[in-house]
């Protein structure tokens, strides 16, 4: 069952990427070459020599992001199928779309939100090269820190589910998200390497660009996961229909 569940996973992040690279196609690149030509005119007017290009910009915005965008979804559409599968058992087989649909906006706002909240896509002529390294930890730290924090909220809940209802233990749970991820993102520190004059409306372009690919991306795998996990997995109704069929084999003494 699991490896039904995998390759559905699998299948849903190909076509979340391909959706994703027509987004990027349309949204981003054009404001990827934006910024490349800011910081060209900006060197030039410094004087500096043009950096040698190792990889044309036709490959890297066609075959090199058709690649990566891809490999992407169908890397995280796997890990979303094996989260389905361990929640799927322990969270009560219920609406099989409808878990799909919340582990999927689950890791939107833990992968992408949280991270970006504090540590937001700058264009490639933005920032420092020399503190790529230290960004980079940085951003994955935040990553690490949003996903303990998801489930460690998720533990309240579970805790507090008994004695404050759903509704109330959702309430708390979402309260120690926020305020755990508030206090870490107030501790770590602020990076703006971005030049007084770099213009501010292609900044916010590309950043809601970069937000948008992968709303794109997690609401795909979500919502075409759930419909595909739906043919392989009993529905709630099939299992009670089971269920009664079985008394009912039981009690006439057929089994």
């Amino acid at each position: 069952m699991v490896g039904k569940l995998l390759v559905r996973g699998m299948l849903a992040g190909v076509v979340a990427g391909l959706l994703t690279f027509s987004f990027a196609k349309i949204a981003g690149e054009p404001r990827v070459d934006q910024a490349i030509s800011f910081e060209e005119h900006a060197a030039e007017a410094r004087g500096d020599a043009p950096e040698p290009e190792l990889v044309s910009r036709k490959t890297q915005a066609g075959l090199g992001l058709l690649t990566g965008v891809v490999t992407y979804g169908a890397a995280f559409g796997g890990l979303f199928a094996l989260t389905f599968a361990y929640a799927w058992g322990r969270a009560g087989k219920g609406n099989i779309r409808a878990l799909s649909a919340t582990i999927a906006a689950a890791a939107f706002i833990t992968l992408s939100i949280v991270p970006n909240f504090k540590y937001p896509a700058n264009p490639p002529s933005v920032g420092d090269p020399e503190t790529i390294g230290y960004r980079t930890g940085l951003y994955f730290l935040m990553i690490a820190v949003s996903i303990a924090t998801m489930v460690l909220s998720l533990q309240v809940k579970r805790m507090a589910y008994a004695r404050l209802g759903a509704w109330n233990a959702s309430i708390v749970a979402g309260g120690v998200f926020i305020a755990i991820i508030a206090a870490v993102q107030i501790a770590l520190p602020t990076i703006n390497e971005v030049p007084s004059t770099f213009p501010a409306a292609l900044l916010w372009q590309f950043r809601v660009a970069a937000i948008g690919m992968q709303a794109i991306m997690w609401t795909t795998v979500g919502l075409l996961f759930g419909a595909l996990a739906e043919r392989c997995l009993p529905t709630t109704r099939e299992q009670a229909g089971g269920t009664r069929v079985s008394r009912a084999l039981v009690a006439n003494g057929r089994v």
